[in-house]
C-alpha cells in the first residue's frame, strides 16, 4: 500500500533551532561558571531532549543542579523560541504540496514547546498531531512515540514514513516498522544516517522519494 502518514522530526528537519537553544543553554548555565557554548558545541549534543542536554553539560559532578538548570533553561527558552529559529528552505512549499498525506510531528522537544514553535512559525496548520518528549513514557530513539502516532492517526506501520535528521529518528522509525527517510542538511552528519531507507539532500526532494516508495509498495 502507498504511504499515507508522514511523521516528521522538528529540530534539524523542519526548523533550524540551534542558535535559540544555544542561547538558552548559556543563560541557564551562567550561574555555574561554565564556558559559553557555541552553536557548533550545542549542535553536537542536541537531539535527545532538554533533560539529556543538560545532563551531558553538567556531568556527574553537578547532577544535583540538574533540575534548577532545566528550570532556568525552560524559563528563558519559552520566551525566546523564535528569536533566531527559522524554517528550512522549501519546507512550507513542500508541506503544501503534500496536502494529500496525513502528517504528524514527533519531537524530543517537549510537546508544549513543540506546538508553540510550530504555531509561531505558521507550521502548525499542516499537522494533525504533535508528539513531544513528554507525550509518551519514552522518547526517540524508542519506537513508543512513533507507535503512539500510528495508533492516534489510525495508520498501520507499512503505510507510514518517519522523516528526520538523526540516528534517533531512524532507530525509532525502524523499530516501529515504518519507512525511514533521513535529511542530510540537519544536525547530524551522513555517517549517522546510514541506516535510513532513503536519504534526501533537500526537503523539496521528499515528494519524489515518496512517489518512488509508494510505487515500490504497490
Amino acid at each position: 500500500m502507498p504511504v499515507k502518514l508522514l511523521m516528521f522530526d522538528l529540530d534539524g528537519t523542519l526548523v533550524d533551532t540551534r542558535r535559540d537553544i544555544t542561547n538558552a543553554l548559556n543563560y541557564a548555565l551562567q550561574s555555574y561558571r561554565r564556558k559559553q557554548f557555541t552553536v557548533e558545541d550545542t549542535t553536537a549534543m542536541i537531539g535527545e531532549g532538554i533533560t539529556r542536554l543538560i545532563e551531558k553539560v553538567l556531568g556527574e559532578d553537578q547532577r544535583a543542579s540538574r533540575d534548577a538548570v532545566i528550570g532556568n533553561f525552560l524559563g528563558y527558552y519559552a520566551g525566546h523560541l523564535t528569536d533566531y529559529s527559522a524554517v528550512y528552505p522549501s519546507v512550507r512549499e513542500t508541506l503544501e504540496a503534500l496536502g494529500g498525506y496525513k502528517k504528524a510531528v514527533i519531537s524530543n522537544k517537549r510537546e508544549g514547546l513543540s506546538t508553540r514553535l510550530l504555531e509561531a512559525l505558521d507550521l502548525a496548520k499542516y499537522f494533525a498531531l504533535v508528539v513531544g518528549s513528554d507525550t509518551t513514557p519514552h522518547r526517540k530513539p524508542s519506537p513508543v512515540p512513533v507507535i503512539y502516532a500510528l495508533e492516534k492517526m489510525g495508520v498501520p506501520p507499512h503505510e507510514a514514513a518517519m522523516v528526520g535528521d538523526s540516528n534517533f529518528d531512524i532507530e525509532a522509525g525502524k523499530d516501529a516498522g515504518v519507512t525511514t527517510i533521513a535529511v542530510t542538511y540537519g544536525y547530524r552528519g551522513k555517517e549517522y544516517l546510514t541506516g535510513a531507507d532513503c536519504l534526501i539532500e533537500r526537503f523539496s526532494d521528499l515528494p519524489g522519494i515518496l512517489d518512488r516508495i509508494s510505487s515500490e509498495l504497490i
